[in-house]
């Protein structure tokens, strides 16, 4: 008997039994809806791997009694589906089929675009998935011919059944009780990332493993967390985990929250990626605490340049420092914000020749600076003097504004008391 795995055995045959997916696939899912109502459109499935893409793929072609040809972008062609189309109206395939399309976003713009004769032809459902966002990865011709569903990471909830079936399925198969030392299910459950094939294959290995006794399987809960470790880690360094992670981490920095900047910072350490870990956290200090502590970019720059030096493990140390350091620093994006509304009038083409006295002239080195008009600020009292920076066209324009916090406010005192005005 050939071997099948557990992932494939355990799969769902119907609508009812697919774990998650309740905001698409519950009573009164849109996608559940258009399944039961029989009239499949072209599909575009987005969502991690494991989260039951294929399996309801399956149910759609069972549903509306056609054979479902699965292919992988990766490996396949334009001569593939042309191949399958060849079958249509042949006893193999007399009402249509219905292609799956996996990982999509691997079809260049062309084989793309190729699509689109088979997608118009009512007899080929085309159900395309992708790990990527859609809208980035996939072109709008063949989106605007395709409703997209996304299927989100499962809950340890949501796998916990799916895990208990597996578990007794796999006492069938090796004809042994399976005793589970308490809490190793739920492990599983939490620790495969949401993936239920991740789980399904820590719940084969584990059983196949097990320590065999009197027609009884001993489960472990140490062998279950060896078994599942980083299974939970779902990162892509190419795609939109890596940004997600980042984005995280920034935003969770930005908004104070220490706890969760150590979380999203170990998942990148986790997964080896030192090097966007430290462009990211440089980021950080230069856009969200700025110019309320600037001491801040020597600073992280030095933890960062810390961790380079000593790789990983050890180089989580300094980036540990920096990430809790700037969670727990005041915050100011005055200085970013200031050149970037500054960018955007240049961008306009508010821009002007600049005033004669900021000019560097040739002449000037032959002394003919006072021609030029310009006053040398250190030769005045508090080295300032009020004179024209900014071109004729935008004079009296203000970008910078100080920011509430304690380093800035007391720039804008000192000034305000220099210019006898206020900022």
């Amino acid at each position: 008997m050939s071997y099948r795995p557990l992932a494939d055995e355990i799969r769902p045959q119907n609508l009812d039994e697919v774990v998650g997916q309740s905001h698409i696939l519950g009573e009164n899912g849109l996608l559940r809806r258009i399944i039961l109502g029989g009239s499949i459109p072209n599909l575009v499935f987005y969502g991690p791997s494991g989260t039951g893409k294929t399996t309801v793929a399956n149910i759609i072609a069972k549903r509306i009694d056609r054979p479902l040809h699965r292919l992988n972008a990766t490996t396949a062609s334009i001569s593939d589906i042309k191949d399958i189309m060849g079958e249509i109206g042949t006893m193999l395939a007399p009402e249509g089929v219905v292609l799956y399309l996996d990982e999509i976003q691997y079809f260049n713009k062309k084989q793309q675009q190729s699509l689109l004769e088979f997608m118009e032809n009512g007899q080929l459902t085309l159900i395309a998935s992708t790990t990527e966002n859609p809208y980035f990865y996939v072109y709008n011709a063949v989106l605007s011919r395709a409703s997209v569903f996304e299927f989100k990471p499962l809950e340890p909830a949501d796998v916990l059944p799916a895990v208990k079936r597996g578990v007794r399925l796999m006492s069938r198969r090796l004809g042994a009780q399976a005793v589970c030392e308490p809490g190793v299910e739920r492990h599983i459950s939490s620790a495969c990332g949401g993936d239920v094939r991740k789980a399904m294959n820590a719940v084969e290995l584990l059983l196949s493993s097990a320590r065999q006794e009197d027609g009884r399987l001993f489960v472990t809960l140490e062998d279950a967390r060896m078994a599942a470790q980083r299974s939970a880690m779902r990162y892509d360094r190419a795609g939109d985990d890596h940004y997600d992670i980042l984005s995280a981490l920034q935003k969770s920095i930005r908004g104070s929250d220490p706890d969760a900047a150590c979380h999203y910072l170990g998942r990148l350490l986790e997964a080896g990626d030192l090097l966007s870990a430290c462009r990211r956290l440089m980021v950080i200090a230069c856009e969200d605490v700025g110019l309320a502590w600037p001491q801040i970019i020597p600073i992280v720059k030095a933890c960062v340049d810390a961790a380079t030096m000593l790789g990983l493990p050890e180089g989580r140390i300094p980036l540990g420092d920096a990430a809790v350091l700037m969670a727990t620093a005041p915050k100011s994006n005055s200085a970013h914000v200031a050149l970037d509304l500054a960018m955007a009038d240049i961008q306009a083409g508010k821009t002007g020749d600049y005033p004669r006295h900021l000019q560097n002239r040739h002449a000037d080195s032959a002394g003919m600076e006072r021609e030029q008009g310009y006053l040398y600020p250190h030769n005045f009292p508090n080295h300032w003097v009020p004179q024209q920076y900014l071109p004729d066209g935008l004079t009296g324009v203000r970008y910078y504004r100080f920011a509430e916090n304690k380093a800035e406010q007391a720039a804008k005192r000192y000034w305000e008391e220099i210019k006898g005005e206020s900022l």
